[in-house]
C-alpha cells in the first residue's frame, strides 16, 4: 500500500437538481455519471464496493470515517468494483489492520474509479433521503457546476436501464471451496455423498456451516451475484452451477437441478424480460429462491408489478419482521425497487416479511408450490447473521419438506 502524501485535488459532485457539493479527489482521476444513492453500513465498504448491484451508481457512506482498515484480496463480492463514484466523509490514507492490503484511495485508483472525499455526507444524505435519489456527475477534471449540470441532465435516468447484462458471468461456471474452477462447468449428475440422512447435519460458525458434503445441485442465475451467497450455500451441501443472466429455462433444467437460485442484480427490474420468461417457465416444476433482485424477478413472473422507492434500502442495519414467526431481523439491504403487493392478488403468492422503517415488501412465497424469496441479503456479505436461516429453508424446500 501506498504510504506517500499525494498533493489535494478538488473534486465535485453535481446533482441533476442542481445541488453542488465540493470535495477533495482520493481516487482516480476523471467523471462519471449516475444514481447518487447513500449506504448507512458503519463498515463493510470493500463489499459495497464490489457488489454488482451498485453498477450505474454513485455510492455515498453516511458514515464518517472510510478505509480505516484497507482492503484485501479475500473480502470481494466480485472479481472487481462496481460503483461509478465513491462519496465520504473522510478518506483513511493509511489504513491499520493486519489484514489490509491495499488503501481504500489506491484501490480506486487501480480499478479507475473517482473518489470525493470532505464532501458533507450527512447534508447530501439528508437531501437525498428529502428530495429522493438521482443522477449525479462526479468530476475531477471539469470543476464548473454549470457544465457538469448540462452534461448530467443529458445523460439517461437510471430508470429503465437494463445494468444485468453488463455484470452477469459469459459462460456456466462451477463454484468450488477455493471460488470460481479455473475448468468449465460440465453437466453430469452430482456425486451426492453415499449414506447418511438426506439432510445434512452441519456445525455452525458465524451464520454459516462449516462444512456440508455436497447432495444438491443448485443452478444459481447470474444477475449480478455475490460471491457470500455462493459459500454459505456451499457450505450447506450444494453443488454450484453459476450460469449466465440470459439462460433458457431448458438449459436451466439441462443441468438437472434440486434448486435454481435467482440472484441480486442491478438495474430496472422489468427490463430483464429474459429472466422473467424464464422464471415463469420453472414456477411449480423446481423449488426456487430468489434473493433482492430475484424477487423483484418472481414478483413480475407471477403477474406483478414493481415500483422505485424514493431513495431505496441499502446498509446493514434495516429492520426486517418476519410474519411467519413474528420475530424481527436486522437485515443488509442494497435496492431502489419494491414489488407491489397488491398487483399478486389472486396469484397465489403471500408476503412474509415487510420493512418496519415503511412497511414496503420485503419477502414473498406460494401458498402451494416450492417457490419463496426476499428483498435483502441473507448471505450478509458484510451485515448480521439475523437471516441466514433462509438458506435452510432452502435447503428444506429442496428435500422435499414444506416451508
Amino acid at each position: 500500500m501506498s504510504l506517500m502524501r499525494r498533493a489535494k485535488q478538488p473534486a465535485i459532485l453535481v446533482l441533476e437538481d442542481g445541488s453542488v457539493f465540493r470535495g477533495e479527489s482520493f481516487g482516480a482521476r476523471g467523471e462519471r455519471i449516475g444514481e447518487v444513492c447513500f449506504n448507512t453500513g458503519m463498515t463493510g465498504y470493500q463489499e459495497v464496493l464490489t457488489d454488482p448491484s451498485y453498477r450505474g451508481q454513485i455510492v455515498t457512506m453516511t458514515y464518517t470515517q472510510q478505509g480505516n482498515y484497507g482492503l484485501n484480496a479475500e473480502d470481494n463480492e466480485s472479481w472487481r468494483p462496481w460503483v461509478e463514484g465513491f462519496v465520504v466523509r473522510e478518506a483513511s490514507a493509511e489504513p491499520s489492520n493486519f489484514r489490509a492490503e491495499i488503501s481504500l484511495g489506491d484501490y480506486l485508483r487501480r480499478h479507475e474509479i473517482p473518489g470525493i472525499a470532505g464532501v458533507d455526507t450527512r447534508r447530501l444524505t439528508k437531501h437525498l433521503r428529502t428530495y429522493g435519489a438521482q443522477m449525479g456527475i462526479l468530476s475531477t477534471e471539469d470543476l464548473d457546476p454549470e457544465s457538469c449540470l448540462a452534461r448530467v441532465r443529458a445523460a439517461p435516468s437510471y430508470v429503465g436501464r437494463d445494468f444485468v447484462l453488463d455484470v452477469t458471468c459469459e459462460r456456466p461456471r462451477r463454484w468450488v471451496e477455493s471460488g470460481y474452477t479455473a475448468e468449465p462447468a460440465v453437466q453430469g449428475p452430482v456425486e451426492k455423498a453415499s449414506g447418511g440422512p438426506r439432510k445434512p447435519r452441519m456445525v455452525y460458525r458465524g451464520g454459516m456451516p462449516l462444512y456440508a458434503p455436497q447432495i444438491y445441485r443448485v443452478v444459481c442465475l447470474d444477475y449480478g451475484i455475490k460471491q457470500n451467497i455462493l459459500r454459505h450455500l456451499y457450505h450447506r451441501g450444494c453443488d454450484l452451477i453459476v450460469l449466465p443472466a440470459t439462460s433458457s429455462a431448458a438449459e436451466v433444467l439441462e443441468w438437472q437441478p434440486d434448486g435454481v437460485l435467482l440472484s441480486n442484480g442491478p438495474g430496472d427490474p422489468q427490463l430483464v424480460y429474459y429472466a422473467i420468461e424464464m422464471t415463469r417457465s420453472l414456477v411449480g416444476r423446481v423449488p426456487i429462491f430468489g434473493v433482492c433482485l430475484g424477487q423483484q424477478i418472481i414478483g413480475h413472473a407471477m403477474g406483478g408489478t414493481t415500483y422505485k422507492l424514493k431513495f431505496g434500502h441499502r446498509g446493514v442495519n434495516h429492520p426486517v419482521k418476519n410474519l411467519l414467526t413474528g420475530q424481527v431481523e436486522i437485515t443488509t439491504q442494497n435496492h431502489g425497487f419494491c414489488v407491489d403487493v397488491d398487483s399478486l392478488r389472486g396469484s397465489g403468492m403471500e408476503l412474509t416479511h415487510v420493512n418496519l422503517n415503511d412497511m414496503t415488501c420485503e419477502g414473498l412465497r406460494h401458498v402451494e408450490l416450492p417457490l419463496f424469496c426476499v428483498q435483502y441479503h441473507p448471505e450478509a456479505g458484510p451485515g448480521p447473521h439475523d437471516s441466514s436461516y433462509l438458506f435452510d429453508d432452502f435447503i428444506r424446500l429442496m428435500s422435499g419438506d414444506a416451508l
